[in-house]
């Protein structure tokens, strides 16, 4: 079994590099900001830092961050307390507007947890649900045609490379295993694609390969034209898969490329070239059908302020105004109405996390601030609820993990 030989998230990108994984992903767990339902979830696995001290298996203790930010209108409301102190998790919304959440870890160095909990966004509580069969972080969570959701790879207690995959029944509440993937994979991507079957790809060597609901089993599709990771996956209006982005190894690098999957022929093909380099990205579908690309980390320049837009049609990548705070390992979530949430994240690898958010206008091509978070946070979630809230859950902060969760509502801010 490989095993990841940088322990810590917090040691620098080239570190991690040639730790041969690094260990941030920016997941676009789409079911919606890919083109399907609107549902549309991020995940930003922490980057940085320092180790925190929650204790793994019990809750913590409530948290005492403020209950909102209010700036211009634009407001942040408290939405309960999570039952573990966790980061580096993934948060999925089910078919009845609820939200699982699950894995990550309660330190930011260790403390894997299999644990796994429900937002009822009609009573704003959390309520523990059965435990994953595996410890995981790093992992991805995919909603499936059926309602269920698959949850496969990452990294297990130890820090090995995991290839397992598993079902939650939300009518059970209960998870079981699924067919084993062809490699250990961690910091990759899983998306759903329109017929149903979910293409995983990156974060171990081997090509992509696709998980069929109906059998239970992965089989590889198509060969990647290197192996990578913490890059950004996006599908799009088309049903085709842009992969963008993240860190190269044998050699090792930062990547611009782009990649098309086509799934009518399992082929993959080149797309263009991003203006910039980058890993610790988000990558959005706009309503338009063409992909914000935001944020993200160069290590010979630092945080990334830039953004930059693909357009399908053209295969095409095109420089647009910067965001307003440089950042890495945030949040992008499309909100009702077509404008992109960019929220927390971090200023730098082992430097503070960030409350900041802001808003990118499609209309206009511009940037405006909105009410920065209660509490600064990198490797959480936000998911786009049912009401067209957003809910960011978990996280991590300087000085530890996290189990506080905010609302941000777009009516009173954008």
């Amino acid at each position: 079994m490989r095993r990841r030989e940088s322990v810590g998230i917090g040691v620098e990108l080239m570190q991690l590099l040639q730790g041969r994984l690094i260990c941030v992903v920016v997941i676009v767990l789409v079911v919606a900001a890919c083109g399907g339902s609107a549902v549309s979830s991020s995940a930003a696995v922490s980057p940085t830092a320092s180790p925190t001290s929650a204790t793994v298996g019990t809750s913590a203790p409530p948290s005492n961050e403020p209950a909102a930010s209010l700036l211009n209108g634009r407001a942040w409301s408290a939405a309960g307390t999570m039952t573990n102190r966790r980061g580096n998790h993934t948060a999925t919304r089910l078919a009845d507007g609820r939200i699982l959440v699950a894995g990550g870890q309660v330190a930011r160095h260790g403390n894997a947890i299999a644990s796994a909990e429900l937002y009822d966004p009609s009573t704003r509580t959390w309520t523990a649900t059965g435990n994953m069969t595996t410890i995981r972080w790093v992992h991805t969570a995919t909603l499936l045609g059926d309602g269920k959701v698959l949850v496969a790879g990452g990294l297990d207690g130890d820090n090995n490379y995991l290839a397992s995959a598993e079902l939650y029944d939300p009518t059970t509440g209960k998870w079981t295993a699924t067919g084993t993937m062809t490699t250990g994979r961690a910091a990759h991507t899983a998306t759903l694609l329109t017929n149903g079957k979910v293409l995983v790809a990156g974060g171990g060597p081997g090509p992509a390969e696709l998980y069929d609901p109906r059998t239970g089993r992965w089989r590889t599709t198509g060969s990647l034209p290197m192996v990578f990771d913490s890059h950004a996956a996006t599908r799009l209006l088309d049903g085709k898969v842009l992969v963008v982005g993240g860190a190269r190894y044998d050699p090792d690098g930062l990547l611009a490329s782009a990649e098309l999957y086509d799934p009518t022929t399992g082929a993959w093909s080149t797309t263009g070239k991003m203006v910039a380099a980058r890993v610790y990205h988000t990558a959005t579908l706009l309503d338009d059908g063409k992909v914000l690309v935001a944020g993200g980390y160069d290590p010979g320049v630092g945080a990334l302020s830039s953004a930059e837009l693909y357009d399908p049609s053209k295969a095409t990548w095109r420089a647009i105004d910067s965001m307003s705070t440089a950042r890495l390992g945030h949040t992008a979530t499309l909100l009702v109405g077509g404008k992109v949430l960019i929220a927390g994240g971090q200023a730098g690898p082992g430097q503070e996390s960030l409350a900041a958010a802001e808003l990118y206008d499609p209309t206009s091509g511009t940037w405006s601030a909105t009410g920065n978070l209660a509490a600064v946070r990198d490797g959480h979630t936000a998911t786009l609820l049912a009401d067209g809230e957003v809910l960011v859950a978990g996280g991590f902060r300087p000085d530890r993990s996290l189990d506080s969760a905010e609302l941000y509502a777009p009516g009173s801010g954008t």
